[in-house]
């Protein structure tokens, strides 16, 4: 058969079946008037060599798999040096993977001090927010998912912070406690869930924070005993978000959400994990005072909690 009706068969193109030809590894025939005659036999090599690639093997490197057939065994990996081929392959293979890791490591480590670098500047010196939020966001509804905490007692839970310390919600301290509860922080070097910007409410947990940051100190003389922020992001995770955004207070660690399911609060499903919604919560003396929610715009909540907090002083 002529070159095309081989490639063809053997489900390759003429410029491949001529490359293997010029390695050596398909050897046509030559007819009397110089045209080359491929054979089943052509086509099948073909076809082995293709399957062999798709594997990783490079094309030069196939000759032992080609051998086999050629000494009459029905695989071409039925022969030791098949076998060592596949090796051979296992082994460079696990070479690339080993180096291409080592860069992945070595980006995301230069990816987390650029953002870091960019993100922190010297105390006494205003931080500039580089996370702005988009304009146009979905707003938040109510839909009175908060409705019953006014008046509730919190339950005995303790949760981490990120300063190492065990927070007791039903005791946290004489006076007002404000704890703004988020979905979980943005990081320069982590992607956010798929469409998180058109989930109403889930964008602006930076933002947030800062304002709680910026106002920090007004919202202890306006009564707030203690502040904390609250997500179910690991200790680890928030810690980096404390150190980054400098932040003056602790946040707490509820990676289970045992204050939703003792609280039934709202809560979402996005990129695969359940989050909170965003709501803030003032107690007073282990009760839940006031409720905030839904929050909007978040850059913008801690002027309202200080709004609150002057207008109804202890």
């Amino acid at each position: 058969m002529r070159i095309g009706d081989a490639a063809r068969r053997a489900g390759a193109t003429v410029k491949a079946v001529r490359y293997y030809e010029a390695l050596g590894l398909v050897t046509p025939v030559r007819l009397g008037n110089g045209y080359r005659d491929y054979d089943e036999h052509d086509v099948r090599i073909v076809r082995e060599i293709r399957a062999l690639s798709r594997l990783g093997i490079p094309v030069e490197l196939t000759r032992p798999f080609l051998d086999c057939i050629e000494s009459g065994r029905p695989h071409p990996d039925d022969c030791p040096a098949s076998l060592a081929g596949y090796q051979d392959a296992i082994d460079d293979l696990t070479r690339r993977i080993d180096e291409l890791s080592d860069r992945r490591a070595a980006l995301v480590r230069q990816l987390h001090e650029a953002a870091h670098r960019n993100s922190t500047v010297p105390r006494g010196e205003p931080v500039h927010d580089f996370t702005r939020l988009p304009a146009r966001l979905p707003v938040p509804q109510d839909d009175g998912a908060c409705d019953h905490l006014p008046g509730l007692a919190l339950p005995r839970v303790g949760l981490t912070d990120t300063d190492g310390r065990t927070v007791r919600l039903d005791a946290p301290g004489p006076g007002r406690t404000v704890i703004y509860v988020y979905p979980l922080t943005g990081r320069p070097d982590r992607d956010l869930p798929e469409g998180w910007d058109s989930i109403p409410g889930a964008r602006g947990c930076t933002p947030e924070s800062c304002g709680f940051r910026d106002h920090h100190e007004e919202l202890v003389e306006a009564g707030a005993g203690r502040v904390f922020g609250l997500s179910c992001q690991d200790t680890a995770y928030q810690r980096e978000v404390v150190e980054r955004l400098r932040l003056p207070f602790a946040i707490l660690s509820d990676p289970d959400l045992r204050l939703a399911d003792e609280l039934k609060l709202p809560t979402f499903e996005a990129g695969g994990q359940r989050l909170f919604r965003r709501l803030t919560l003032v107690l007073r003396d282990g009760v839940v005072e006031h409720v905030f929610y839904p929050v909007f715009p978040p850059d913008r909540h801690a002027e309202q909690v200080l709004g609150w907090l002057r207008a109804h002083p202890a």
